[in-house]
């Protein structure tokens, strides 16, 4: 529709990056959410980040599922790959995309209902299994396209637009994901950018399953008094366990750090992703330690944001099955048909 499209001219004075890039080139359609949506201010925060990064759009492939969180993808990165897979099935269509073609960038977009009700076996899987990926979870604990539901990340005691209480209790995806070994794991809040866009910067820069559960307000069914997700309950209850910031490598940073300094965690491929811890007791590195951290705070009533793990050593699923460095659909007909004694060492394997 031709009220969408957004104007080609950019002002003169956009900073371009390494790149040439402005941030204009990192956008996508005009948004057909409700204004004042979270999941905008989350396209807005992926925009940044990428921009800030210098990538380039056409190396990042985007997949979603079904739900106002599915739609957002339409609104950033235009310039982008972009698949939308049914309800709940985004995980596996990314893992599919991703053994193809490991040359690009993969960024799952999703909603509690898509990843927390009929796509939490995906979810569990493709973080079990480590694909490369960041999934970004937008949290408003509605289905907001079908009037306001509770989905399975609404918390038990909260109430509904109508008054209805929530007797179920929750999904927590975060402690999920903490579980299943996922070498990155953060929580953020869609009002808190300067939180958030460093922690999407550092999660497309590291070589494993990165997990970004993003809290998102519903203006329209989820932002009442009564309701735990709405925007002045997570501004009440935020607790932010770190100050965190990302900066492209330029020279290894060495050295001891106490708490209450600056901690720099050298990624694999050269980035430094700098942390100012806040709390002596939390160590980001202890994946143990992070889900009882969240088990106090949740028992009282606070939300805890920022970088919450990051492993060392992290891997994905083509180390684990060790697949060819290329692309698939560039492997000529000697790679694909190595010959009959290739087929003997296979089998000789499987025996």
């Amino acid at each position: 529709m031709s009220y969408l499209a957004k104007p080609k001219l950019h002002h003169p004075a956009l900073q371009p990056n390494k790149l040439g890039y402005t941030r204009r080139d990192y956008e996508g359609a005009m948004s057909t959410l409700c204004a004042g949506c979270g999941h905008d201010s989350i396209s807005a925060a992926i925009v940044q980040a990428c921009y800030n990064l210098a990538i380039e759009p056409h190396r990042v492939a985007k997949l979603s599922g079904i739900g106002c969180s599915s739609k957002s993808p339409t609104y950033f990165l235009g310039g982008s790959h972009g698949f939308n897979t049914v309800h709940g099935r985004m995980p596996s269509v990314l893992t599919g995309a991703n053994l193809a073609n490991r040359d690009l960038i993969y960024l799952g977009v999703s909603g509690d209902g898509d990843s927390a009700s009929i796509g939490l076996g995906q979810f569990v899987h493709s973080m079990r299994r480590a694909v490369n990926m960041v999934y970004i979870v937008m949290n408003n604990g509605v289905y907001g396209l079908t009037k306001g539901q509770f989905s399975a990340t609404a918390d038990q005691g909260s109430r509904s637009k109508r008054g209805v209480v929530n007797n179920d209790t929750p999904v927590d995806l975060v402690t999920l994901a903490l579980q299943l070994g996922v070498s990155f794991v953060a929580r953020s809040f869609s009002g808190n950018k300067e939180q958030l866009v460093p922690l999407i910067e550092a999660a497309l820069m590291h070589p494993g399953a990165a997990f970004i559960d993003v809290l998102s307000p519903c203006v329209a069914f989820n932002n009442h008094a009564g309701s735990t997700k709405s925007y002045d309950y997570v501004r009440e209850h935020n607790e932010s366990v770190n100050r965190v910031d990302f900066v492209p490598y330029a020279q290894e940073i060495t050295g001891n750090f106490e708490p209450g300094t600056v901690q720099d965690v050298l990624q694999h491929d050269g980035s430094v992703l700098r942390l100012r811890t806040l709390n002596a007791e939390f160590d980001v590195n202890d994946r143990i330690a992070a889900m009882n951290y969240l088990h106090q705070r949740q028992a009282k009533g606070e939300v805890v944001t920022g970088l919450l793990h990051i492993a060392a050593d992290p891997d994905d699923l083509h180390s684990h099955l060790n697949t060819a460095l290329g692309p698939l659909n560039q492997l000529d007909e000697a790679a694909l048909c190595p010959g009959a004694a290739a087929l003997d060492r296979i089998n000789a394997s499987l025996r």
